[in-house]
């Protein structure tokens, strides 16, 4: 079958699934593979629940007219996508970067949304899958799409951006993430910026934060691009006004009142605004647009627990992104304030070295109580005996069943894999 008359399945299908459990009826299935499953062994049931087709890449033991045999149903997936966007001719938004991504598109999608028939990734499905199956959710009532684009290694951003043919490109930052896959800081640098080199092909429009001199660097002079900043020399001048406790930034005039906190934020919200004006979004829609976001999903939360405050940032960690939540957390007014880090993932060779140093900035804080977590974190504990390690999110939770905090304020953060949230309920 020709991707051209898959395509026509597709418009004409309910809706595309990956996973039986939320099969609708009239869905067109495919039957992706995974390091622990296998899509086409659950085909038949795919069907059984009403699925009208599906897509499958080993031959089943039936003559049904209902499958559809490709050699590679992923590569399939992401040449439907492909497709489909063509097939759209909407503007295309794309973003990555080591820190900041969700939170600066669901930004990005609370402004443009006010006006637009918009359409952005859902959570952090940001992957080989993830874009594909975002494109595929764009429909032809869809004016704009914000896709976000996430990476451990070289050449994967070049692959998403093969896929969805991004007319507008921005790159939060370069970071320490993802060391160990892409061979250091440079490979960062590198892999993220082929969202500029595939821009620039296309010959569309960078969105650049015009204070940070990497990303200036990595353009190469590239003239298509609108720059925001807090001084002048930029399209847009965006100010930072305050950070205690939430930010507040001012741009033309209007003063917008967040519910974002830590300095590292305010790049994710002028990016935002940016692209608000670049779209002709009102000044007034977008201070609507960015005061009406609340962080969630562990990502800067702000709970009251009990006589506790705690600032949740669980979601994810690396080096860079743990430095500025301590330098903002140790910048913000509160007594007896407290750290809980968890261990940050995937960086190699350069585990022992981040962890250490995080460590040693953390200590220099002079936070009332400082809690390490995790096996990498744990390594260094013989150096620290009179510091606070644990191997284990759940000996934490142990630990803070006999050893009590109260009224303080918390600082969580640490790897996904962590699950720091976790230790909430006993804080």
């Amino acid at each position: 079958m020709t991707i051209e008359a898959l395509h026509q399945l597709f418009l004409t299908s309910n809706g595309l699934s990956t996973d039986t459990r939320s099969v609708q009826s009239g869905d067109l299935f495919f039957a992706l593979k995974g390091e622990n499953f296998n899509g086409n062994t659950f085909a038949h049931q795919a069907l059984k629940k009403g699925a009208s087709y599906a897509v499958i890449d080993e031959l089943q033991d039936s003559n049904c007219d209902q499958f559809i045999l490709v050699k590679n149903v992923l590569a399939t997936l992401q040449e439907l996508a492909n497709f489909h966007r063509t097939h759209l001719n909407i503007p295309i938004i794309a973003l990555t970067g080591s820190n900041g991504k969700t939170t600066t598109k669901e930004l990005i999608h609370s402004v443009l949304s006010q006006k637009y028939n918009t359409r952005a990734t859902k959570g952090n499905l940001n992957n080989h899958i993830g874009v594909p199956l975002t494109l595929l959710q764009m429909s032809q009532a869809t004016e704009l799409g914000i896709v976000e684009m996430g990476a451990n290694h070289i050449g994967e951003i070049a692959e998403l951006c093969r896929i969805a043919q991004p007319n507008y490109g921005y790159i939060t930052n370069f970071g320490k993430a993802h060391l160990e896959g892409f061979g250091g800081e440079e490979g960062v640098i590198k892999g993220k910026s082929e969202l500029y080199d595939s821009i620039k092909k296309n010959d569309g429009i960078v969105i650049v934060n015009s204070d940070d001199p990497k990303q200036i660097a990595q353009l190469g002079g590239y003239e298509n691009c609108i720059g925001f900043s807090e001084g002048s020399g930029s399209e847009y001048q965006i100010e930072l006004v305050s950070k205690e406790p939430f930010l507040k930034v001012k741009f033309m005039g209007h003063l917008i009142e967040t519910q974002l906190i830590g300095a590292y934020n305010f790049s994710n919200i002028a990016a935002a605004i940016t692209l608000g004006q670049c779209f002709e979004v009102d000044p007034i829609t977008i201070k609507k647009g960015i005061e009406s976001y609340r962080p969630e999903n562990n990502r800067s939360q702000i709970i009251k627990q009990n006589n506790n405050t705690i600032i949740l940032d669980a979601y994810n960690a690396n080096p860079s992104s743990m430095v500025e939540a301590l330098k903002t957390f140790n910048g913000m007014h509160g007594d007896n304030k407290v750290v809980v880090l968890g261990d940050m993932f995937e960086l190699g060779e350069y585990s022992d070295l981040e962890h250490k140093s995080v460590i040693e900035l953390t200590l220099s804080f002079n936070f009332s109580k400082a809690i390490f977590v995790g096996s990498h974190f744990f390594n260094h504990a013989p150096n620290y005996p009179n510091e606070h390690f644990f191997k284990t999110t759940n000996e934490v939770k142990n630990n803070l069943q006999q050893e009590k905090i109260a009224d303080s304020f918390v600082l969580i953060k640490g790897s996904r894999g962590m699950a720091l949230e976790d230790v909430i309920q006993y804080l």
